[in-house]
C-alpha cells in the first residue's frame, strides 16, 4: 500500500477520496504519462502482481485502458469474458470471484451492470478491487482521467465553470465527475430536461439549467453525456431530434463557448445527437486526449493500491 496520503484498500468511488487524495493521484499520473512516452513504454513498477479484469458489461476504452496500464506496469493479466465463461452456466458473482482468486490474484478490475456488486466484491476477496463502472452509481476512474484532462490544460480546476449536459439520470459518470470536479474546486452545472436528471441532487453542489443555450457561453468546459438508452425503460424524450435541437452540441453553440473552452466526452460518442460530426475535430475537443490519460491515470491508481506507493518515486518524479 501507498504511505503517501492516499492509503485507500480499494477504489469504490469518488466520495472515498478527498482532494489531497485526488491531487495525489493526478500527481503520480504525471510520472506515468512521462512513462508512456518512452520507447518502451513499460516499467518494472508491479513485477510478480497480477490483475484480473472482470467485465460483466461491454466495454472498449476502459478494459483496454486498464489491460494496457497493468502491462505498462509490468503485472500479469488476466481477462474475463462473461459470453465464454461459466456464468453462462449460472455460476455466481461470489463463486467466480472464489473461483479466480484461488488462481493467485492481488487486483480486480470489475465492471457490472449492477450498483454495489464492486463494493460487494470487496468483501468477498483480499484483493484489492477497483470499480471500473457499475450500474449508475459510479466511475471513478472516469472522473480521474476527466479532471487530470481539464488539469493538464487549465493547471487547476479552482473557480472553473464546467457544464455536464444530457443524460445525468443514468450517468455513472456524470456522479464521479460530479464528486471530483466539485472537490478541485470548480462550479458545476447541470444541462438536462427535467426527465433526465436523478430524483434528488443531494448531496451535490451543483446548480441546474433546462436550457443549454442559457450557459453555453459561461463554460470552461463543456462536458457532453450520450443518452444512455439501453438504461431506460421509458420515453424519457419526445424524440432525439428535438433532444439534438434542445440541449446537442451544434456548430452554432460550439461557436459561443469560449474561445479556450474543451469539449469533453467519455465515449461512445452520439454524433449527430449530443454533438454534430463537424464539431468533433474542432480544436478543444479533447477526447481522444481522454483515452490517452486514461491508460497514464489507470497506472497511477494501480501503482499506489499494488505498488510501494508515491514515496517510493525519485524526487525527480520519474520511475524506473
Amino acid at each position: 500500500m501507498t504511505t503517501g496520503t492516499w492509503a485507500r484498500r480499494h477504489l469504490l468511488s469518488m466520495a472515498e477520496l478527498t482532494r489531497a487524495d485526488i491531487e495525489e493521484i493526478l500527481d503520480v499520473t504525471d510520472t506515468m504519462v512521462e512513462v508512456s512516452t518512452r520507447s518502451i513504454p513499460k516499467v518494472a513498477a508491479l513485477r510478480g502482481r497480477t490483475v484480473v479484469s472482470l467485465f460483466y458489461e461491454d466495454s472498449t476504452r476502459t478494459r483496454l485502458s486498464f489491460d494496457t496500464a497493468a502491462k505498462r506496469l509490468s503485472a500479469d493479466t488476466m481477462s474475463f469474458a462473461v459470453s465464454s465463461s461459466s456464468v453462462n452456466k449460472g455460476e455466481s458473482v461470489r463463486d467466480t470471484i472464489e473461483t479466480i482468486e484461488a488462481m493467485g490474484i492481488d487486483a480486480v478490475v470489475v465492471r457490472h451492470r449492477s450498483a454495489g456488486v464492486p463494493a460487494q466484491i470487496a468483501s468477498w476477496t483480499d484483493a484489492v478491487v477497483v470499480n471500473a463502472g457499475d450500474g449508475w452509481h459510479q466511475h471513478p476512474t472516469q472522473a480521474l482521467l476527466d479532471s487530470y484532462t481539464i488539469r493538464r490544460h487549465r493547471g487547476s480546476l479552482d473557480g472553473m465553470h464546467i457544464g455536464i449536459v444530457g443524460d445525468v439520470k443514468h450517468s455513472r459518470v456524470a456522479r464521479s465527475d460530479i464528486e471530483a470536479f466539485t472537490a478541485l474546486g470548480a462550479m458545476v452545472t447541470i444541462v438536462a430536461p427535467p426527465t433526465l436528471l436523478p430524483p434528488t441532487l443531494r448531496p451535490w453542489d451543483v446548480t441546474v439549467s433546462h436550457d443549454l443555450d442559457d450557459v453555453i457561453a459561461t463554460l470552461d468546459v463543456c462536458y457532453l453525456l450520450r443518452m444512455q438508452r439501453e438504461r431506460m425503460t421509458e420515453a424519457l424524450v419526445p424524440s432525439m431530434r428535438e433532444y439534438t435541437a434542445c440541449f446537442g452540441l451544434t456548430p452554432e453553440r460550439a461557436d459561443r463557448l469560449p474561445a479556450d473552452a474543451l469539449i469533453m466526452h467519455p465515449g461512445p460518442m452520439n454524433r449527430g445527437v449530443e454533438i454534430a460530426g463537424e464539431v468533433v475535430d474542432r480544436p478543444g475537443v479533447v477526447v481522444t486526449e481522454q483515452v490517452a490519460n486514461g491508460v497514464a491515470v489507470r497506472m497511477a491508481v494501480l501503482f499506489l493500491l499494488l505498488g510501494p506507493g508515491r514515496a517510493a518515486l525519485p524526487d525527480g518524479g520519474e520511475i524506473a
